[in-house]
């Protein structure tokens, strides 16, 4: 089993942010208040907003990849299935809902929000908004990957991003 190591991990972030950045201060504001939010707080239409910012997000990530290296590819893919991994879980999932894809989106949308609110929804699932999607980040760098080399990352971590595939995070 192969695991991200520091430095890919602290490069996954920094890229998302640097992406997040190239928006302006608004949008960024919103995020950081999403994180920080009373969780009794309804945030229905902020995490709508942020789904309206998530195309020029990817966009300004896809263009930041575009030198990166076959290897670096399959780096940024390891993160991202390995985030999308840790919070494949069943408390998780009551707060989001959705069916099997819809918890995988959801888990992308959470991803596609960086660390601050990943990192805020993995220690409290209550922070996580129901029916906030972002299908397209679940399998961002794969298909990048795809695109460029003809074929999708092997990244050799034995796990899978699909809903229900953590054990630790579905006890029976």
């Amino acid at each position: 089993m192969i695991l991200p190591t520091e430095t890919e991990e602290a490069r996954f972030w920094a890229m998302l942010e640097d992406a997040w950045a190239s928006l302006g201060p608004e949008p960024n504001e919103v995020r950081r208040a999403l994180a920080k939010r009373d969780v009794s707080e309804d945030a229905f239409e902020e995490a709508a907003e942020l789904e309206g910012h998530l195309e020029s997000v990817l966009r300004a990530l896809a263009q930041a990849c575009e030198g990166l290296s076959a290897e670096e590819l399959t780096a940024l893919d390891r993160v991202a299935e390995r985030k999308l991994y840790e919070i494949d879980r069943a408390d998780l999932q009551e707060v989001t809902d959705g069916s099997d894809d819809g918890f995988l989106y959801a888990r992308g949308f959470i991803l596609a929000l960086g660390r601050e609110f990943y990192e805020a929804v993995a220690r409290d699932p209550r922070v996580a908004v129901v029916d906030a999607e972002c299908e397209e980040f679940c399998y961002f760098f794969a298909h990048l990957h795809d695109a460029r080399f003809g074929g999708y990352p092997e990244t050799g971590s034995g796990i899978s991003r699909e809903s229900v595939s953590n054990p630790a995070g579905w006890p029976r």
